[in-house]
C-alpha cells in the first residue's frame, strides 16, 4: 500500500499525523508521507487518516 498527499489540497491541519504518525508528518504547513510503502501495522490507521482528511488530500494505492 502506498499513501500520497496532494500538497495543493492539504491545509496542514495535522489530523493525518495525529491519526497515523507512522506514515504522515506535517512539514512547513503541509503533510508529507514519511513511510513508503505503508507498514502493514499502519495500514488501518492510514485508511482512517484518508477517510477523515477534511480536504480529501490523501489517496491510497493498494
Amino acid at each position: 500500500m502506498k499513501a500520497r498527499v496532494n500538497s495543493d489540497l492539504c491545509t496542514g491541519c495535522g489530523l493525518c499525523e495525529e491519526v497515523c504518525p507512522e506514515v504522515f508528518q506535517v512539514q512547513d504547513n503541509v503533510a508529507v508521507v514519511i513511510a513508503d510503502p505503508v507498514p502493514p501495522a499502519a495500514e488501518e490507521s492510514c485508511r482512517e487518516a484518508m477517510d477523515n482528511c477534511p480536504t480529501e488530500a490523501i489517496t491510497i494505492e493498494e
